[in-house]
């Protein structure tokens, strides 16, 4: 058997030599690509969100993996229509989302490893959206770079672009790089698999299901086809020059400069430096220089236009056209608009963009900023955010927080705070989220005296201390949580610096994932022995959503089961099929399972008579440790 990355590399050598693949149907066989799919998948939240059937990561085994295997060779697997769910938006409106069962995810996994290994080299440098290594912040640092001295922004949007999707153009690409009709077959299959909306049966016709794990990278293998026209037809008909034409005025100045130097009027030479200055050096509206860029985030894009908005209104009109007629797509004529780029804010990925104009600021005698682009908040996202904490005004605590414990309180609130700050770094007023530090942490301070049934000052006196970071020290509210023989637990609100980085390198997507080793839980699986009995006979992984939910609660006795996992601190658990029956059954809740032991090899007596206890702790020691 083939290992994954192998398989993996092979694809990837074949796009960057221009070839296509052939038989990659095949490659589906290859356990090793659905033990990496499953360590991808088993960390995420929705790996244990139900689609339309009970099936989820739980109760994961290799034989799952030989069956899917097996009925895919015999090309008899059918993909389960999805359960549609709607999920809130900005604009009050709402979004669908399809949920698959886990069985469906594993597949389309192992398939979007496939899809991602051949076309990552031929994606274009202007695409950032759904890509490894590459996210929002990627995409505003070339906007950044490429932005300097536009005129005009393009801000574009396709109207409902993951539902509106063309089958027969996305058949039509992959065909073109796939010489393998099962393949294509299985993925048109997966298209047309439909959703359940209350039980009742919808066909799907165009689009790629939302909350699919292949849907991002179908969706950028369309787009895609709009980035080389960009790039392949717009850019180079459109740029023309290679620098501005020098100012005439400018000019006639740097002459009278040169002349009084030779006279030696000193007094005049500085004069004139002073209005040169204050001018540019060259035309800033050149006819025969031109320039335009393009940068896009999913199916949001923004274009840079150096020329004039009748030349913008041109190019917008070119790309409406290529996406009707080629892609089968339409603009959205509410988000797609034209903005002045000094006098107007493009919007972008959640942020105001801008060129600045400033004839007098300078750095080392040269204008600095002009012509530079500009990040800012909107005064909306502001009053969004603060909108959760105040009712008619006034800041209010979280009631549905009040029973968390108080480390867990301050952590929640701490990260909402930092994601927030993290990802506005680049922005030039990031200052202004200094309201919303005091708006949470008023709020955060409600919510404890809440608890406490005691006073704001009393909470402040209680949690309140001052910490050194390399800024700066701060005011914060820290909660210490003491642990017998181990470190403390520390969490803090506040001592998050304020400071503008317009170089902000935010992990706002994973990092790219490379197959270097098989995974702990990959290793534990194929180990085909039971973590709780030592049984080798139909070995499945145990998962819950969160280590919290089988922590020991007001003294109550815990399943032994749920020692284990909380003393590794792993959500997984390697057990047989009857142990995995008796959690489920609710067997082990309560009582150790160890008083009623019936002498079979699935029972926990076994482990701590069997040569497997070298690896494990004992009972006792376990739950000193707890």
């Amino acid at each position: 058997m083939r290992k994954a990355e192998t398989l993996l590399n092979i694809v990837r050598t074949r796009s960057k030599r221009g070839l296509t693949v052939n038989n990659v149907y095949r490659m589906l066989y290859q356990k090793d690509l659905y033990l990496m799919a499953y360590s991808k998948l088993y960390r995420n939240d929705g790996a244990m969100t139900k689609g339309v059937t009970n099936e989820t990561v739980d109760g994961m085994s290799m034989e799952k993996i030989e069956k899917l295997i097996e009925s895919l060779r015999f090309e008899r697997y059918r993909w389960t229509p999805v359960r549609r769910v709607y999920i809130p938006k900005k604009n009050n409106k709402t979004r669908p989302l399809g949920l698959p069962t886990f069985s469906d995810k594993l597949l389309q996994e192992v398939i979007r490893l496939l899809l991602e290994a051949f076309y990552e080299p031929q994606f274009s440098e202007s695409s950032h959206g759904f890509r490894p290594k590459r996210g929002c912040h990627t995409a505003l640092h070339l906007v950044g770079q490429k932005g300097h001295g536009t005129k005009w922004f393009i801000e574009g949007d396709i109207k409902a672009c993951f539902d509106r999707i063309d089958h027969t153009v996305l058949i039509n690409i992959l065909k073109k790089d796939f010489k393998d009709n099962r393949f294509v077959s299985l993925i048109e299959r997966l298209l047309k698999a439909g959703d359940l909306e209350n039980w009742v049966y919808n066909r799907t016709y165009s689009g790629v299901p939302q909350g699919s794990i292949v849907g991002p990278i179908l969706t950028n293998l369309v787009l895609n086809k709009l980035d080389q026209f960009m790039e392949k037809e717009i850019i180079p008909n459109f740029n023309k020059g290679i620098i501005r034409k020098r100012s005439s005025e400018y000019k006639r100045i740097s002459e009278q400069i040169s002349y009084w130097k030779q006279k030696g009027e000193w007094d005049k030479v500085k004069a004139l430096r002073k209005v040169s200055q204050a001018m540019p050096s060259v035309e800033p509206n050149d006819p025969n220089f031109k320039r335009v860029w393009y940068v896009r985030y999913a199916d949001d894009w923004l274009v840079g236009v150096t020329g004039t908005k009748v030349e913008a209104e041109i190019i917008k009109d070119r790309m409406r056209e290529y996406l009707q007629q080629e892609l089968k797509l339409e603009l959205s004529d509410e988000k797609t608009l034209i903005t002045h780029a000094k006098s107007e804010s493009a919007k972008f990925l959640g942020y105001h963009i801008r060129t600045l104009h400033c004839n007098t600021k300078m750095h080392k005698g040269r204008r600095s900023i002009n012509g530079v682009i500009s990040f800012s908040i909107p005064p909306k996202v502001i009053k969004e955010k603060r909108a959760k904490y105040t009712r008619n005004g006034k800041i209010i605590h979280r009631p549905e927080r009040i029973k968390d414990e108080p480390y867990s309180i301050v952590s929640q609130y701490q990260s909402e705070y930092r994601g927030l700050v993290q990802y506005y770094k680049m922005a030039q007023n990031l200052s202004k989220l200094n309201l919303l530090r005091h708006t949470l942490e008023t709020s955060l301070v409600k919510t404890l005296a809440n608890k406490y049934k005691t006073t704001c000052s009393k909470i402040y006196k209680k949690y309140g201390a001052t910490i050194t970071i390399a800024e700066g020290s701060y005011k914060v509210l820290q909660v210490i949580v003491s642990r017998e023989g181990k470190k403390s637990l520390k969490t803090h609100f506040g001592a998050i610096p304020l400071i503008f980085n317009k170089r902000a390198k935010i992990n706002d997507k994973k990092e790219y994932w490379t197959w270097n080793s098989r995974t702990e839980i990959v290793e534990r699986l194929l180990a085909d022995k039971c973590e709780l009995c030592g049984s080798k006979e139909s070995i499945e992984m145990h998962h819950i959503r969160k280590l919290s939910d089988i922590k020991p609660k007001n003294g109550k006795p815990v399943a032994e089961w749920k020692y284990f996992m909380n003393a590794r601190q792993r959500k997984s658990l390697a057990v047989c099929k009857k142990c995995h029956n008796k959690i489920h059954n609710g067997e082990y809740d309560g009582t150790s399972p160890r008083r009623k032991t019936t002498g079979e090899p699935c029972d926990l007596e076994t482990v701590m008579q069997g040569s497997e206890r070298d690896s494990w702790k004992s009972n006792q020691n376990l739950k000193s440790e707890l």
